[in-house]
């Protein structure tokens, strides 16, 4: 790990932190504590996906859609009109809606092989913008003159990386810079998540044998066609499961490359001294 001890992180003039767990538990709340203290460098592993690497995808996508539209397709073919993604850390919604969900297509469903194709171009942005992280540090101190930094990454993280590799390479280069903390969640931080989902089902990203392995599974139970599916039902479907999957995933990654915070204590944290304060008790 990057601070072996607690005296390590306290004296430390040069903080960096990754934060990981499951989407929604509080890692770009607790970024943005850090960020706002003024001496902290906030790196989105999501808002980096959706601008340096999907950013090209997804506008395509929007236009896509205008060209469908006789009189925005006139005006785009002109150059009459400029389309782009809005996407900021805190709002992701071009990059969740470009991703989609399989199913039937007067739902808004993608056909299983253009969902497919879009979840393996997440998988490479995702590690991509992972292994940018590094570059970030050294521009956040060379350019702002921050030596403290937090990566806020992604809730698929466990997704794209080996966590039982000890030569895994996107793990061994983050821990080599950065001390990574997975905020654990409770059951009732995995239900509400759930309850959340249901009401609201969201995009997301899957390893492809995972989700080839569920959507056949699917498909039988139900015993419908593939162009028959409800995106949003399969979406419920498949996120709790989801979750039960990643959380071995995650605890290996603690276990062998980082630490783990529980959310409950974490979530008390009212500024970026109280997140120092936690860590260090941890270390």
């Amino acid at each position: 790990m990057k601070y072996e001890t607690a005296m390590d992180w306290k004296q430390s003039k040069s903080r960096r932190l990754l934060l990981f767990g499951m989407s929604g538990v509080g890692k770009t709340y607790l970024s943005k504590l850090l960020r706002d203290a003024g001496n902290w460098f906030h790196y989105s592993v999501d808002y980096r996906i959706g601008t340096r690497y999907m950013g090209e995808h997804i506008v395509d996508n929007f236009k896509l859609e205008a060209m469908r539209n006789p009189f925005l397709a006139d005006l785009l073919r002109s150059d009459s009109i400029y389309i782009a993604s809005n996407i900021t850390f805190g709002n992701l919604e071009p990059l969740s809606t470009y991703m989609g969900k399989p199913g039937n297509n007067n739902k808004g469903g993608l056909k299983i092989s253009e969902y497919l194709r879009r979840q393996r171009l997440h998988k490479h942005a995702e590690k991509q913008a992972l292994l940018d992280t590094t570059h970030f540090i050294q521009r956040a101190k060379d350019l702002y003159g921050y030596n403290n930094f937090v990566c806020d990454s992604g809730g698929s993280i466990c997704e794209v990386v080996d966590p039982e590799d000890k030569n895994d390479p996107i793990l061994t280069k983050l821990s080599n810079e950065l001390l990574l903390v997975w905020i654990k969640g409770s059951s009732t931080h995995s239900n509400q998540l759930i309850n959340r989902f249901k009401a609201q089902p969201k995009p997301m990203y899957y390893r492809e044998n995972f989700l080839q392995k569920k959507w056949n599974c699917y498909l039988y139970q139900q015993k419908i066609d593939e162009h028959d599916v409800d995106p949003d039902d399969f979406a419920r479907w498949i996120y709790g499961q989801a979750l039960q999957e990643r959380q071995p995933r995650y605890a290996a990654m603690a276990r062998n490359w980082g630490i783990v915070v529980n959310a409950d204590n974490i979530s008390q944290a009212k500024n970026a001294e109280d997140i120092v304060d936690i860590i260090a008790e941890i270390l």
